[in-house]
């Protein structure tokens, strides 16, 4: 595992490439207009970038910051909800690292952190480094941990201004009359108005109540999908909305002045991939690759055994007798699936290396390049099973499990196209002499084959 040490000189040497506007945020902004944008994301669960081995994708920190510049800096308020990572494995601790920096550079607000994020925090040394980016809340204690439950931030416009407030509610340790102390004693000058959001871990009908009573404006449940989304009914008199998930869409809330109080409209916007790319984000998701690289992720990769002696020998061993298959093979793009990753430096990632290669989760499938060379690509066993039995008995013994189906690496998440598409996708990769019928693709899938 990579020394704490190293997290931490790669934070803190982050602390001066972040912009004096989107570093630890004043208590007080202007706007030029009457209106204040809050931009509201969560559940990040280590979606750093989308794998872009195919169209469509949705996602990337490194495209993010060209929704929020879409605001004028002075009247927006950006926070997240937490969860940034998915797990506490090595992996997901650089990634925890990584987002921690990209919302710096963002220029994120507030960062509400979930129990697994301060547990992660603590496991790197962060919390106090973290500062430096920007302010935290949580709901949660921990052990000889002190975070507060709320962070206020004025944003002056022509109408006066806004006193905007962030507060975490715990359902399982607060109760609901509990949430009009959160947002009492706030520092409002005379003629503010006043917006309130409140941050819930399980938004039921009681706490979404108790949170209209107290004057809360807009109350962030729980995801329910990737997209973000309106909860309440257009109209009610306190929003509520969940934040999404893995970074696909940004959550927008504008908030415009109405009479003595704030009218609020919801948006979800798509982190599409023709956005611009912000060039301080791209150059960390480098450091990111270089850092999965010296901890050698790959190598460490949990493997599984084989039953009944198989192995892995790779798909020149098939040439012998399927030379046509073979040479038909070596044209398509599954062939070249591994120089795909060195050109984007994705090569030491086992979380992408896994699908273009062969038999990386089993001890004699795919280490690394330079010790199983043989098992680049997507192969023969990829689909057919380890050949060594297959081989060794000059065909008599039938190549068996484990295999890939398509569905394992062409997900809606690495491959949105793909739903639908199958017949279109399956001429890409023909390499037999007789096409295989859609009938005999279907029996594969259901056979799990």
């Amino acid at each position: 595992m990579i020394p704490k040490s190293v997290f931490i000189s790669v934070l803190t040497a982050a602390i001066s490439c972040v912009p004096a506007s989107s570093n630890k945020p004043c208590a007080e902004s202007g706007s030029e207009g009457g209106s204040v944008t809050i931009f509201i994301t969560g559940n990040e669960l280590g979606a750093i970038k989308p794998c872009g081995c195919a169209g469509g994708q949705l996602g990337g920190l490194d495209r993010r910051g060209a929704i929020f510049d879409r605001a004028d800096p002075a009247g927006r308020f950006i926070l997240d909800t937490g969860t940034l990572i998915e797990g506490q494995g090595e992996q997901d601790l650089i990634k925890f690292n990584i987002v921690v920096q990209s919302f710096g550079l963002l220029g994120y607000d507030v960062v509400h952190l979930s129990e697994e994020d301060i547990q992660s925090a603590q496991e790197l040394g962060f919390l106090e480094v973290m500062s430096s980016f920007f302010d935290v809340i949580s709901s949660h204690s921990w052990p000889d941990v002190n975070i507060p439950r709320r962070f206020t931030k004025r944003i002056s416009t022509e109408d006066g201004g806004v006193l905007v407030t962030a507060a975490a509610f715990n359902a399982e340790a607060d109760q609901p009359e509990d949430i009009a102390f959160l947002f009492e004693d706030a520092e409002a000058n005379d003629g503010d108005m006043s917006l309130g959001i409140l941050i819930v871990r399980q938004g039921d009908a009681g706490v979404i109540e108790a949170a209209a009573e107290a004057g809360v404006d807009l109350v962030i449940v729980p995801p329910e999908s990737d997209e973000p989304m309106l909860v309440s009914e257009p109209n009610a008199r306190c929003m509520v909305i969940s934040p999404g998930r893995e970074g696909k869409y940004v959550g927008k809330v504008e908030a415009r002045p109405n009479g003595d109080g704030l009218k609020l409209s919801f948006s979800s916007i798509p982190v599409e991939e023709d956005l611009p790319l912000e060039q301080s984000l791209v150059e960390l998701y480098k450091s990111y690759q270089q850092l999965v690289k010296e901890a050698g992720l790959l190598e460490k990769y949990a493997r599984f055994s084989l039953d009944d002696h198989l192995r892995y020998i790779g798909s020149r061993s098939c040439k012998l007798c399927h030379d046509y298959e073979y040479d038909r093979w070596s044209v398509k793009a599954h062939s070249d699936a591994y120089e795909t990753l060195v050109k984007v430096g994705s090569q030491y990632d086992p979380e992408c290396v896994i699908c273009h290669v062969v038999g990386m989760k089993y001890d004699s499938g795919f280490v690394s390049e330079s010790k199983t060379v043989h098992l680049k690509d997507v192969g023969c066993e990829n689909c057919h099973g380890p050949g060594s039995e297959h081989v060794r008995s000059l065909g008599a013994f039938e190549t068996t499990g484990p295999i890939t189906v398509c569905t394992d690496c062409h997900t809606p998440e690495h491959s949105g196209e793909f739903a639908g598409q199958e017949d279109e996708y399956m001429k890409k990769i023909v390499h037999w002499r007789e096409p295989v019928s859609q009938r005999k693709v279907d029996e594969r899938e259901d056979l799990g084959q």
